[in-house]
């Protein structure tokens, strides 16, 4: 039997109507944006975004997201607590900790004793920000920097809680952060995807990176994340097979794309669509990203900017100026993961190496974009799933100690499109345990990034079972002090 016919007899109900609003609907866009989608797909562009959005002005065109995957002790790095010294291996008083849920890891400790930051912390800047000498060249940016010392989360393990901070929602299945960009704002370049993700290594594992942390959940699978690997081929599956040349692939999905149509006229299924746009992304791709990874035409002054790990592939000094190319050539989202944040034990040493791995690159990057004259349409946000604790995992020594998680209170910095530099916002209590000024949740994180980008949070929207969808759900409001 022709496996077209078999399709026809499979025929319901259900599946007559989706096809004709389907059809109804492609129509109606069609008239909407003044262009021909039946068009072969190398005769169109990427997705300019939905209708009427940007809702406003925006005041950066893109959003680069360094992603501190572990949950970096706040404490030790941004939020300067003095009178823990003088408190130094004493139990957490109750009115401080408050009955709040604790991890199984400490739940079943004896004591809570205290641990004070080992390391330094001075004042930097016109703005005065606290900053651990464990971050000297964020110190010198300082002035450029909004840090908000009070995002607060509810998950306490770190699948939920990277789950919420990149979906909005601690439940995997809703769109990342980044497909909701570039569902709603598409694509500044035909030639590269709207929404790039990378991941580095460091000294330690950490913890597990899923897919579905830049998945496109129930939007259609375009707007999902590029993962970018190190090495000589960025992208899987980009490159010709032996034999192939670019002639020979061009007539290949040439054919494979009148194939796909016919298909699509069949059953209706944007998903193939999808796929048809997918494969013209890819033939574009293996020219603009050879050129796009290739570092040799940058200047000596560029890799000392960024740090002597900046030339090794798959380091995360590397993958910030890779972003800084990214951001240059017009992609809409960019995010870098790091893991190795996870300090239960032994966080002197391990925070130090982390520090050294990320302090110069992450600093270098808003240097760099500033020069360049890119800072002020690009947004930049740094920052982990969650916090750690004030008082020690385990046993306090006097050289060493560990963190538990800590979702009530940690740092987050932000610089560029649309945020105030020179700024911190938020206040926690003495012992870094509870917010004690001007709470920010993760939907209101969510909200001012996407005012940011020119997007009413509560208007980017997209119907699914039967509901109106949106990053923020139904909460979030924008922080506006932060705004510039």
């Amino acid at each position: 039997m022709n496996p077209l016919d078999h399709d026809r007899l499979l025929l319901t109900r259900r599946r007559f109507f989706a096809r004709s609003t389907l059809g109804l609907g492609t129509a109606a866009l069609a008239g909407l944006l003044g262009k021909d989608l039946g068009a072969a797909p190398k005769d169109r562009n990427e997705p300019p975004g939905l209708p009427g959005l940007p809702h406003f002005a925006p005041k950066a065109k893109r959003v680069i997201y360094l992603f501190q995957s572990g949950g970096p002790a706040q404490m030790d790095l941004y939020d300067y607590k003095p009178l823990l010294a003088k408190m130094q291996g004493e139990d957490i008083p109750d009115s401080v900790r408050k009955g709040q849920r604790l991890t199984g890891m400490t739940a079943k400790q004896a004591s809570f004793p205290l641990a004070a930051s080992k390391f330094e912390f001075q004042r930097y800047g016109q703005s005065g920000a606290w900053i651990s000498e464990l971050l000297p060249h964020t110190a010198k940016i300082a002035d450029d920097l909004c840090f908000v010392r009070s995002v607060h989360t509810q998950p306490i393990n770190h699948d939920p809680a990277i789950t919420f901070l990149q979906t909005g929602h601690q439940l995997a299945g809703r769109p990342s952060l980044g497909s909701w960009l570039s569902y709603g704002l598409g694509s500044e370049n035909q030639d590269l995807p709207a929404f790039v993700v990378m991941t580095s290594y460091n000294k330690s594992a950490g913890q597990p990176l899923y897919s579905r942390l830049w998945g496109s959940g129930f939007l259609p699978t375009r707007y999902q994340g590029i993962k970018f690997r190190s090495g000589n081929d960025p992208v899987l599956y980009l490159s010709n097979p032996p034999g192939i040349d670019q002639e020979d692939r061009r007539h290949y999905l040439d054919d494979l794309a009148a194939m796909n149509r016919i298909r699509l006229d069949e059953l209706g299924d944007p998903e193939i669509e999808t796929r048809i746009a997918q494969y013209e992304m890819a033939y574009r791709m293996q020219t603009s990203v050879p050129e796009l990874t290739e570092f040799s035409g940058e200047p000596q002054s560029v890799f000392e900017l960024y740090g002597p790990e900046s030339r090794k592939p798959g380091t995360y000094a590397a993958n910030c100026l890779l972003a800084r190319r990214l951001a240059e050539r017009g992609v809409r989202c960019i995010q870098l993961f790091h893991r190795g944040w996870d300090h239960h034990t032994d966080l002197p040493t391990r925070i130090s190496e982390q520090c050294y791995d990320t302090d110069q690159a992450s600093a270098a990057l808003v240097q760099d974009l500033k020069q360049r004259g890119l800072l002020d349409d690009t947004l930049i946000i740094w920052g982990g799933e969650f916090g750690r604790t004030v008082y020690c995992q385990g046993k306090l020594s006097a050289e060493t100690y560990g963190r538990d998680h800590h979702p009530r209170c940690f740092t987050v910095w932000m610089a560029g499109g649309g945020i105030k530099g020179g700024m911190s916002y938020g206040e926690t209590d003495d012992f870094s345990y509870n917010v004690a000024k001007d709470p920010v949740d993760v939907h209101d994180l969510h909200a001012t990034m996407l005012h940011c980008m020119g997007v009413d949070h509560t208007k980017l929207t997209f119907k699914y079972q039967g509901r109106n969808f949106r990053l923020t759900d139904v909460h979030g409001n924008v922080v506006t002090p932060l705004l510039a």
